[in-house]
């Protein structure tokens, strides 16, 4: 199967994760901003985790330096766009991207410029190309409860504007559901749809958690469910869906190799998974790269991927326009 030309769609994709190293250079050279090396070869090598990375902490470590040309709204409209344009290229016929805004205010911006300048970004990118996307907003882990109700409250005149959905993201302890049951309550309550990273670590019982308490509906990895009976089961009796990541999961130690992936079990199993990429730089991959592993590792069959595209479709926070217009592409397969 020539997944190049394959039509496809990915649902976990960060945007701080995904900058061209060309696009940090130039940006960087133009505002006198210091990088460890001007060399696009040397920044490849801070910004690229290698697979024998030894933690997702460890991982990620790469992101300060894509945050350093992520402050202006010039910048995050552009580095939006060509994020869009590159899934283009490679046939992603509908992309959602997230982000943490918090993270882009170093230079005054606010909230609401922030996000309005990513989705400008997307929403040039969908007039110049064959793709369509929405915008996920993420809230950080490791801030303040206060900071989610921040980006939830300043988030929501957004909704049905580009942002559909709400997320927890960042480095993963046990039992961090507990403390954002509020701010993801209120987004749910203005019509937040909501995604949950849990279980990339050896935590399956945040899943189950991320499930009950928060509501989540798609869950970002959930590899360690395979580790926790009662999450496990939750995900596969509520047919939670699961934005797996197989190089990136590696990279983080999730797993310590592809072909000890669960994706294949779970999928045989009836959950439902999809395949996403994570960050494009920092794993240094694409959604056809990415295809490609599990088929490989698995002897994933065509019917086998069009069930895992058809679960990407339905699993989507798209419109119910844009959802039937990406089952035609079913045709192409």
């Amino acid at each position: 199967m020539n997944f190049s030309i394959m039509p496809k769609i990915e649902l976990h994709c960060h945007l701080d994760g995904s900058v061209r190293p060309e696009t940090i250079i130039d940006i960087a050279k133009k505002e006198g901003i210091s990088l460890p090396s001007f060399d696009k070869e040397a920044i490849k090598e801070e910004l690229i985790a290698p697979l024998d990375c030894e933690s997702l902490d460890k991982y990620l470590k790469r992101f300060s330096i894509p945050n350093l040309v992520m402050q202006s709204r010039e910048n995050l409209k552009r580095i939006t766009f060509e994020l869009f344009e590159d899934a283009a290229k490679e046939n992603v016929k509908y992309m959602e991207v997230r982000f943490a805004p918090l993270l882009h205010t170093q230079m005054g911006l606010s909230v609401e410029e922030i996000i309005q300048s990513v989705i400008e970004g997307m929403k040039e990118a969908e007039e110049q190309f064959d793709i369509n996307g929405n915008i996920i907003l993420s809230c950080m882990r490791t801030m303040s409860v206060e900071s989610a109700f921040e980006v939830v409250e300043k988030g929501k005149r957004f909704l049905r504007k580009g942002v559909v959905a709400i997320d927890l993201c960042a480095s993963e302890e046990e039992g961090f559901c507990g403390k954002f049951i509020e701010p993801i309550a209120l987004a749910r309550e203005y019509g937040f749809r909501v995604t949950i990273h849990a279980g990339e670590t050896g935590i399956g019982k945040n899943v189950l958690e991320a499930v009950e308490w928060l509501g989540a509906e798609r869950i970002g990895h959930g590899v360690f469910i395979k580790n926790c009976e009662e999450a496990y089961n939750i995900v596969k009796e509520k047919q939670v869906v699961l934005e797996m990541c197989p190089t990136s999961n590696v990279q983080t130690k999730a797993v310590n190799k592809f072909s000890e992936h669960p994706i294949y079990d779970f999928h045989r199993d009836g959950i439902k998974v999809t395949v996403n990429t994570d960050n494009r730089t920092v794993s240094d991959t694409t959604m056809t790269k990415e295809c490609d592993i599990v088929c490989n590792e698995f002897a994933m069959s065509d019917e086998e991927y069009k069930q895992i595209y058809k679960n990407s479709v339905e699993a989507s926070f798209a419109d119910v326009k844009t959802k039937e217009k990406l089952k035609k592409y079913l045709l192409d397969i």
